[in-house]
């Protein structure tokens, strides 16, 4: 049996989760490394499990132990459903992760697909030397953010919209 992950492996293991918030807000990222996470509590957070959970049925997520692929095909191309209504580059950036994790533990990767099934959309994600120096410029980075002493400063309110961190940066 595995011990639980400490704080450090958090820091080493740089998931999906890390990426997404590396894009949208270095503040909850760094709060999500250091254990925060509110994100139970939230109502978006829940319609996506539910939009993950009953989109793709006859597929199989593959835990990576950091990571947690939706699922690959054949041919190694990595597929991320997303809840939401509006192709987002954080979303391609966590494929990229995966494509990256995938790769290191020797699968030639051809690429990805983010599933939009609300607005029944895909978008292709390619894999190739530029999308995995950019994978590796986001693990360098979110690595940077959550060896960070202090939390980064907070977003405008107004990019807050919707997240599960709100109640911790802007309540009163």
């Amino acid at each position: 049996m595995n011990p639980a992950p400490t704080r450090a492996d958090d820091e080493k293991n740089i998931g999906g989760v890390h990426i997404k918030y590396l894009y949208h807000c270095a503040r909850q990222l760094w709060l999500y490394g250091k254990g925060y996470r509110p994100e139970h509590r939230s109502d978006l957070v829940s319609f996506g499990e539910i939009v993950d959970e009953t989109s793709f049925t006859r597929r199989r997520d593959i835990d990576l132990g950091e990571a947690k692929v939706d699922w690959v095909t054949t041919g190694a191309v990595v597929h991320e459903t997303k809840s939401s209504r509006t192709p987002n580059p954080d979303h391609a950036a966590q494929v990229r992760h995966y494509c990256l994790l995938l790769e290191r533990r020797g699968i030639t990767v051809q690429g990805g697909t983010v599933h939009y099934p609300l607005i029944r959309r895909t978008t292709p994600v390619d894999w190739n030397a530029e999308a995995r120096a950019q994978a590796e410029t986001d693990e360098h980075r979110a690595r940077s953010v959550l060896a960070a002493p202090h939390a980064p400063p907070r977003l405008p309110r107004s990019h807050c919209r919707g997240c599960s961190y709100l109640d911790y940066c802007w309540g009163e």
